[in-house]
């Protein structure tokens, strides 16, 4: 169990150290254009963190009861373990019957209990899913791909955002407006000329006629 917390708590603090170094290194492309440095510490902390969660995963398989092998392995067997990592959660999740439900900053403690925030669910099933077909797993059977654990997230991630009163919607960029279209370009000088009254010429009688 000790392993599994500790688990957990590296999961949690590599996504916040992560959001961080993310913010950091956008932060720093406003004086320059490229920061490789930031870019290589961000992707090795997270093979790391998908080792880390890989060994994990597979470890709870074995001391599933009984013993499953990843590849009887299924969406349902992840569902287990999603949950069983709820015991080890530390983000306040408000029932209905709760006074501060639907509040982002509670003023007060209340006995609601603690689980695992959606992000950190999200952000682990992506780990896993990377790196089942990593270690030789097939893409159509990916147990962490399956319909039933994307369900479970969103399901997760819609309680906890009425619950906690916050959004998990991702702000849509503006885009800029169209650029106005090009004035037409002006008739040719025929089709002008065409357009423009002919001069009324008078008729002249023939010589020696009279008027």
């Amino acid at each position: 169990m000790d392993s599994i917390q500790e688990f957990m708590d590296s999961c949690n603090s590599d996504i916040t150290t992560t959001t961080t170094t993310i913010a950091t290194a956008s932060n720093s492309l406003v004086g320059s254009s490229n920061s490789p440095s930031a870019s290589s510490t961000t992707s090795s902390r997270y093979e790391n963190q998908k080792r880390r969660d890989w060994n994990t995963f597979g470890q709870y398989l074995k001391n599933h009861r009984p013993p499953l092998s990843l590849s009887r392995c299924s969406g349902a067997h992840v569902l287990e373990f999603l949950r069983y990592l709820d015991q080890f959660g530390k983000t306040k999740v408000h029932t209905p019957i709760c006074p501060f439900y639907g509040h982002p900053n509670p003023p007060a403690p209340c006995p609601c209990p603690l689980r695992q925030a959606w992000g950190s669910l999200d952000a682990l099933i992506g780990r896993l899913r990377a790196a089942f077909e990593e270690n030789g797993g097939k893409p159509e059977t990916n147990p962490f791909g399956a319909r039933a654990v994307r369900l479970y997230l969103r399901e997760v991630r819609e309680l906890q955002s009425k619950a906690r009163g916050i959004s998990y919607e991702k702000k849509k960029r503006k885009r800029p407006p169209p650029p106005p279209p090009p004035p037409p370009p002006p008739p040719p000088q025929q089709q002008l000329q065409q357009t423009l009254p002919l001069p009324h010429h008078r008729h002249l009688p023939p010589p020696g006629a009279t008027q």
